[in-house]
């Protein structure tokens, strides 16, 4: 089970991304809480020992988003973020909204 401020926190998440997607079907991928939208997965999230993790499912998500991630540790399909420190709500609705126009180009 997780600790209670991990649970906090990516329960604060979880509501973030279901206000932003709240047609989102959610599941688990990879073994971990997804979103989806029409079968393709736009978000999801992790629980690690020291850190949390937001999941774009997408390797291209982050390069374009570079300025607003400064401070924030990356690899290509994680950004890690402090067990007490939530995500913005604004930084998670770019994150959302560079997957969308990924998965969903008009």
């Amino acid at each position: 089970a997780l600790e209670e401020s991990k649970r906090t926190t990516l329960a604060q998440l979880r509501q973030t991304i279901l206000e932003i997607l709240p047609e989102a079907d959610q599941g688990i991928s990879y073994g971990v809480p997804a979103f989806k939208i029409r079968g393709k997965t736009i978000a999801g999230f992790a629980a690690f020992k020291n850190h949390l993790s937001y999941l774009p499912h997408s390797g291209s998500v982050f390069p374009q988003l570079q300025d607003e991630l400064k401070g924030y540790a990356t690899s290509s399909g994680a950004l890690r973020f402090g067990i007490d420190e939530p995500l913005p709500v604004p930084l998670v609705e770019k994150l959302i909204a560079v997957r969308l126009q990924q998965a969903f180009p008009a």
